[in-house]
């Protein structure tokens, strides 16, 4: 059961309050970024999407070859323990995995225990003014690595251009690369023109959010045509929405970008039934 509002992780098997987790100084995490993480939403204590965040994450380990700590009964129950040891009702687990304690050396080192890091916060749903009025968001180039299907920690582009989005006084960016649209700096980006969703394919330049399965159901769902293909910058500035989805904000409309309306500068037909259907989902 819970413990109230003390916030206990989890480090390297043990449980403790968070305020007394340490990590080593030699740790590649924090010497490198050599790591990967996962954020899972939990709504009314259960987690949403699992088997999807579950793959994602042993996508990832294996493309930077860190071999899985965990098996799939053991990261479930880390994340059912970590849940039942908060009382917020919804929340979202966030896991990392680092490739562990060595001497500094680029090279992967041989024979080190990988670090195991989780913790669990409240989750707060993106205030109404948001959904009602929408969010402003720049276009930016895309400058970040090339391997962008990754869940790294190595997170420095990202938070970069989250960080210019912020001096704009925006919610997001919108990044390009070679003129065509790949996503923001912590969210999945869509655009809407004619009634049809239209999103970047999954590869490299971009994280398969698993709110693109998401999405792609959704819009199966409520009779919205979807295609997944490249799209080009001018298409992004002639659509009828823009939306974002990540775990955490759910889904939002997009209603400025670079301070000009997108579309009729309010949110659209399309994120209401996108909006709505997300909100059955999650409580299904």
């Amino acid at each position: 059961m819970h413990t109230g509002t003390t916030q206990t992780v989890f480090l390297n098997g043990e449980f403790l309050p968070i305020e007394e987790a340490r990590v080593p100084v030699l740790d590649r995490g924090f010497i490198f970024g050599d790591g990967i993480y996962e954020v899972v939403p939990i709504y009314d204590r259960r987690p949403f999407r699992w088997a999807q965040h579950h793959a994602r994450l042993e996508r990832s380990l294996a493309r930077i070859g860190i071999a899985n700590p965990r098996d799939a009964h053991g990261w479930a129950s880390l994340v059912r323990e970590l849940v039942d040891r908060h009382p917020w009702p919804d929340q979202f687990v966030y896991l990392q995995v680092t490739r562990g304690v060595a001497r500094r050396d680029h090279a992967f080192p041989i024979g080190v225990a990988p670090t195991v890091f989780a913790m669990s916060s409240e989750l707060v749903a993106p205030p109404a003014e948001q959904r009602e009025k929408g969010v402003a968001a720049i276009t930016l180039v895309d400058e970040r690595w090339l391997h962008c299907d990754i869940k790294s920690t190595s997170l420095l582009g990202n938070v970069l251009a989250r960080q210019a989005a912020v001096d704009a006084g925006a919610s997001e960016c919108v990044m390009f690369r070679d003129g065509f649209l790949t996503e923001g700096s912590s969210s999945n980006l869509w655009v809407v023109r004619h009634g049809t969703v239209f999103g970047p394919p999954p590869d490299r330049l971009i994280l398969e959010g698993v709110r693109v399965g998401l999405i792609t159901e959704l819009c199966a769902s409520e009779g919205i045509a979807l295609d997944l293909r490249r799209i080009t910058r001018e298409e992004v500035l002639a659509a009828d929405e823009l939306l974002l989805s990540s775990a955490t904000r759910e889904i939002l409309p997009i209603t400025r970008l670079d301070d000009r309306p997108v579309g009729a500068g309010r949110p659209g037909p399309v994120f209401a039934k996108l909006h709505a259907a997300y909100q059955a989902a999650k409580r299904a």
